[in-house]
């Protein structure tokens, strides 16, 4: 099968969980035989070159590079709000060159399949249809709008809060119009499918977890560092923002109080100097970006997933449980991936619940190690990555021309 992927953003390097199950996408159909295209904006917030992915992974697609001006501009964002209908963030992904170097390889190649990686790659269906007879597949990775309401609900500013509402309803009828103009949908989690069902999705669907890479589960050999907490994730995304500094300000405290000499480890890209500064609080220890997530998240002993905002599937926290770490997260945090309370994962939505958890398992190392074995356990027996993507490539050969 020959494959095109567009994206709004490099697959490599894997920092992210967009890009994670981008990569590992890649990585599958380029094992299971397929010829894999990559079409990529290379924005200023994701910005590399060609010769930057590593040989192992260039061979394994034909990757195409294109940069894109993304940057928030405050004459194009008001130019937007009062001229326009579409929501900003996505009129940042609507760029001539993109379009001119999908046009030149859809009548250069031809494809089976084009996957849309997200929302935002929807403006170039009607490009495509008028350039290629592939099947268009929406690759869902979560309901945009429903990450802006979430997070426009914990806005405090009144002007911020005003215009992320505008910026909300705007992304939900940009998203409600996307329905059924693709062939196939293949949402990342039943909540997500149930969305599009609900708004009246008629065209073929198949389900697709984001899968994992078996050989990332590996334990590998570093021992972790005892009694410690983590958290690692985009520290430039919204929620993830919001989730920590309700943990720094409203968890941490109690949980330090009792125990002192326990660390709370934090890394991310892309941190804000305002977030970095609010991180300077007792054993609050700030990584940044670091060079290894699977060997920073072994060398600590319990993960935290504060999160209130989102859509789709945390990846982070698959990746955590691949690596026999118990999680701590909230309801929202863990939707999407079907584990059970107290024996895959902790979930806690409070803050006193979410301090108590911890306390608990800091105290029970039995129960920190018998959870952590549940998690990676779960992850092998249903996020093996080559097998979701066989599925994928089930539901494709069901359906191209």
């Amino acid at each position: 099968m020959k494959i095109l992927q567009l994206t709004h953003k490099p697959p490599y390097p894997p920092k992210d969980g967009g890009a994670i199950v981008m990569l590992n996408q890649i990585k599958a159909f380029s094992q299971g035989g397929h010829k894999v295209t990559a079409l990529c904006m290379v924005t200023p917030k994701h910005n590399l070159e060609n010769k930057e992915i590593p040989e192992q992974i260039r061979n394994m697609a034909n990757f195409y590079f294109v940069n894109v001006n993304t940057n928030i501009k405050f004459i194009a964002a008001l130019k937007n709000l009062i001229f326009s209908t579409l929501p900003y963030i996505a009129e940042r992904f609507i760029s001539e060159k993109f379009k001119e170097q999908l046009i030149l390889l859809l009548q250069q190649k031809h494809f089976d399949i084009i996957q849309l990686e997200g929302l935002y790659l929807t403006p170039y269906i009607p490009v495509i249809r008028a350039n290629s007879q592939a099947r268009i597949s929406l690759r869902a990775h979560n309901i945009e709008h429903e990450i802006w309401y979430q997070y426009s609900k914990h806005i405090k500013n009144i002007l911020k809060k005003y215009y992320f509402k505008i910026l909300y309803r705007r992304i939900q009828k940009f998203e409600m119009q996307a329905v059924n103009t693709y062939d196939l949908l293949v949402p990342i989690s039943d909540t997500d499918y149930r969305w599009f069902k609900n708004h009246g999705n008629i065209k073929p669907y198949c389900i697709c977890l984001g899968g994992m890479d078996i050989k990332f589960t590996s334990n590998g050999s570093v021992a972790p560092e005892s009694s410690s907490v983590f958290y690692i994730g985009a520290l430039d995304w919204m929620p993830n923002q919001e989730g920590l500094m309700w943990f720094v300000e409203k968890v941490w405290p109690e949980v330090h109080n009792q125990f002192p000499d326990v660390r709370f480890y934090i890394a991310g890209r892309n941190a804000p100097p305002w977030l970095v500064k609010k991180l300077k609080k007792p054993n609050i220890i700030f990584e940044g970006e670091v060079e290894d997530s699977a060997v920073f998240m072994q060398s600590k002993s319990l993960m935290v997933v504060p999160l209130f905002s989102g859509s789709g599937m945390r990846v982070k926290i698959i990746e955590g449980m691949a690596l026999a770490k118990t999680i701590v997260t909230t309801s929202k945090g863990i939707e999407g991936i079907k584990a059970t309370h107290n024996q895959d994962v902790v979930i806690a939505d409070t803050s006193q619940e979410f301090a108590e958890a911890i306390k608990t398992l800091l105290n029970q190392k039995e129960l920190l190690n018998t959870i952590g074995k549940n998690s990676r356990q779960l992850v092998l027996d249903h996020f093996d990555n080559k097998k979701i993507v066989a599925n994928m490539i089930t539901f494709y050969n069901q359906h191209i021309l």
